[in-house]
């Protein structure tokens, strides 16, 4: 293969991070081929008005700030594929990324494949999104001051969500399908002391109502046990079911950690393979805020940048000897 097929960098994966790698890349001119697929954007394509990414003091909605974001990289240079790598080979250099049969050559890697916010499947609440429906209290709870919101959810990030939202809204109903939470005791008992937090076991959500409003009304909810249905007026809701790192095509590749986050070295982007990076959500299940997965994302490329340089010496030195 001559030198000149192969890319210095390919970043796997669009949004805050892939694109922040993608604009340090290209500044130190690396060339990069940014693979961002078919979702590129990430979660903030699905996000309305972004108030807390410095910069903004008006706010932005997130598909502008995320072309915005590509934008900026693509004016230094990073070249763009909308489509979907399909595998990887990473057992030598230089490493190999797929898109269908079509191999890509490159000395490094950045992975940005993100993370996705599981959702409950309702048709009224895809329809909703960004008018009400959210899935992150930290970014959102401003919008809801003063206002009654619901949280759906069980676990730790459901407690974490609807005890930090009662500083902001005037009550929050969580929502719970069993009347056990599998959140630790500590947030649980949190909860239950807060007196703006009231809660519906044994619940599930139906529907979301307020489509023909355009915004969140309430919601529906279904008792498990009797399948009796009852509204709930709100003016928001939070789901924290959990999110799902886009980890599946690195699978026995790179490290990871239980719940499928590539695992890196500390202080650093670097995974178990020389080369490769990770950043962004696809590696963070703690912040998983824009501002931090473009922090990482530079991180990778100065990273990758010190790889490929150190690659070089090492090249220089076999030469000379």
């Amino acid at each position: 293969m001559a030198a000149s097929d192969v890319h210095e960098v390919i970043v796997i994966g669009g949004g805050p991070a892939g694109y922040t790698a993608a604009l340090y890349t290209a500044r130190a001119n690396m060339r990069p081929l940014v693979i961002e697929g078919f979702q590129w954007g990430g979660q903030l394509m699905i996000t309305s008005d972004v108030e807390n990414y410095p910069g903004y003091p008006d706010g932005i909605m997130g598909p502008e700030m995320m072309q915005e974001f590509r934008r900026q990289a693509e004016r230094f240079g990073a070249e763009f594929m909308t489509e979907d790598v399909t595998r990887v080979d990473f057992t030598e250099q230089p490493l190999r990324v797929f898109v269908g049969d079509d191999a890509y050559a490159t000395k490094s890697v950045i992975v940005t494949t993100g993370a996705t916010a599981r959702q409950l499947g309702l048709e009224s609440e895809i329809a909703l999104q960004g008018k009400g429906v959210s899935y992150c209290a930290v970014c959102d709870a401003a919008f809801f001051r003063d206002k009654d919101v619901v949280v759906v959810g069980g676990g730790d990030s459901a407690m974490e969500e609807a005890t930090f939202l009662t500083k902001f809204a005037s009550k929050v109903t969580l929502v719970h399908r069993r009347r056990e939470f599998r959140a630790s005791p500590i947030m649980t008992d949190r909860a239950r002391a807060n007196e703006k937090i009231e809660f519906a076991l044994d619940t599930t959500v139906s529907e979301v109502t307020g489509l023909d409003e355009g915004r969140v009304t309430g919601v529906v909810v279904e008792n498990v046990h009797t399948g009796e249905h009852r509204s709930i007026a709100a003016d928001g809701l939070f789901v924290a079911i959990g999110h799902d790192p886009t980890t599946g095509l690195f699978a026995d590749i790179l490290d990871m950690d239980e719940a499928g986050y590539l695992l890196t070295r500390k202080g650093t982007t670097e995974t178990n393979v020389a080369g490769v990076f990770a950043a962004g959500d696809v590696q963070d299940h703690v912040y998983r805020q824009a501002v931090t997965a473009a922090g990482s994302g530079c991180m990778a490329a100065l990273d990758a940048e010190r790889y490929l340089t150190s690659l070089e010496s090492d090249e220089s030195g076999e030469s000379a000897s």
